[in-house]
Order: structure tokens, then C-alpha cells, then sequence
């Protein structure tokens, strides 16, 4: 494939990354999901000093990306706590809250962000944001237990103070029927609009029941990577 200018930006900030945040000394990194992603393990491959460190995927994508890649392969029960775990992002605002889960694995993503010492977003130009909810307009994902989908659906149309201006059930493009996760579970896309308190929702969302995860990842981020249109980087830090 050729590379686009959005193709080489998005590999400028995931080398960028992983020049800066994952080091010899690490003995266990968390790898997200995601397009972005797939050049931060280019680039662990380019680098022999970091083959012995221990990868901790968050989806099965990328699983596949550090088998293929023939790097060491582990889980969180194996090991529950993580050097650092550098992931993409749907959408990033200035105060490196993001929403995750456009490629709804979001619960794992979030289990592998939290348990690491640090986490990093790498992701392209696009991603920017002022408030979530302006670039990203297909909804915060949510994952949820299959059984209880219409009554979450319901809750949030019916029951949240910030009324949402479309929920839908995630449907599956060359399958008939629903997105199933990997953790075989139902993904719903609620689309707020403009997210001036991500705290508020994100904390009425949690509360109803089937709730499984949410895509707001709020106050985890230290540091955004950002491939420009030019194949330049720019970087923001948490404020």
C-alpha cells in the first residue's frame, strides 16, 4: 500500500512513542488497537533491545500483531502491572480525555491502560479536538451485556440528565446482525453532541445495570502523539 500523508504522520508519531516511552529496561508493555498501532509494533521490531519485553495486547488484533511479529506474548493475569501501554484514540481533547472503542474493544483497552505505570495515545491530525463529541460523531461506544442492550438503550434515551441525540445498537457491516466484542458482548454508539462535562456522563453511564465499559477514557493519558498532514509530530501533554 502507499503511503498517504495521513499514513506517514500516523507512523512519525507511533516511532515517536516508542522512541521515547518504551525502553530497555521495561519488562512489560501494553499494545492497543488500531491503524496507528500497527506501526508502533513496526517499530519494536526495528529496535532488537526491545525483544525481550513482554506484550500485553488488548484486542485480537493485537494479539496478532505481536505473534506475527514473533515478539513474547502475555495477559494481565500474568502480569498486573504494565512498564507502559501505548494506544490509539478515536477521538483527543486538550486535556488528553479521548474516546476509545471505534473498534469496540474498549473494555480491554481500558483494563490494559489502567494497569500501566503510563499511558500514551498515538493517533493522526484528525483526532484533535477542542471537546469530545465535535470531531467524533458516531457516539461514545458502550459496551454492553448482550441480554440487557434495549434496557440500557432505554436508560439512556430516558433516564441520564445529558439526553443523548442518538443511540443505536452497533450493527455488523458484512454480517447480518449486532458487532459482537471480544468479549461477546453488544456495543451500543450514543452521540451526545459536544461533551462539556465528559465526568458527568461517563459516571451516569456507569451506573446503569448491563453496563459492561464505557469508551470515555478520562484523566489517564500523559501524553498525545499526533502525525501531521506534513509527516511532522505534534505533541500535547496532559494539562
Amino acid at each position: 500500500m502507499a503511503d498517504s500523508s495521513i499514513e506517514i504522520g500516523k507512523r512519525q508519531a507511533a516511532y515517536s512513542a516508542v522512541d521515547e516511552y518504551i525502553l530497555p529496561e521495561h519488562k512489560v508493555v501494553g499494545i492497543g488497537s488500531g491503524s496507528t498501532v500497527v506501526y508502533v509494533v513496526e517499530r519494536i521490531l526495528q529496535k532488537p533491545e526491545l525483544k525481550h519485553i513482554v506484550y500485553i495486547p488488548t484486542s485480537f488484533q493485537s494479539k496478532l500483531l505481536i505473534l506475527e511479529g514473533g515478539l513474547q506474548l502475555g495477559s494481565l493475569e500474568q502480569y498486573p502491572e504494565i512498564d507502559v501501554t501505548i494506544d490509539g484514540a478515536d477521538e483527543v481533547d486538550e486535556k488528553l480525555n479521548a474516546i476509545k472503542g471505534g473498534g469496540a474493544c474498549q473494555f480491554q483497552e481500558k483494563l490494559v491502560a489502567e494497569a500501566a505505570k503510563k499511558f500514551v495515545i498515538v493517533a493522526d491530525y484528525r483526532k484533535k479536538s477542542k471537546v469530545l463529541g465535535t470531531n467524533w460523531v458516531n457516539g461514545v461506544p458502550i459496551e454492553v451485556v448482550p441480554m440487557a442492550y434495549k434496557s440500557v438503550l432505554k436508560s439512556i434515551e430516558n433516564n441520564l440528565s445529558v439526553k443523548p441525540i442518538k443511540a443505536t445498537l452497533r450493527m455488523a457491516i458484512n454480517k447480518a446482525g449486532p458487532v459482537v466484542t471480544d468479549n461477546g458482548n453488544f456495543v451500543i454508539d450514543a452521540h451526545f453532541g459536544p461533551l462539556t462535562d465528559p465526568y458527568l456522563v461517563h459516571n451516569q453511564l456507569k451506573m446503569l445495570t448491563g453496563m459492561y465499559e464505557i469508551g470515555l477514557f478520562l484523566g489517564m493519558a500523559e501524553k498525545a502523539f499526533f502525525g501531521e498532514k506534513d509527516g511532522s509530530v505534534e505533541v500535547w501533554e496532559r494539562k
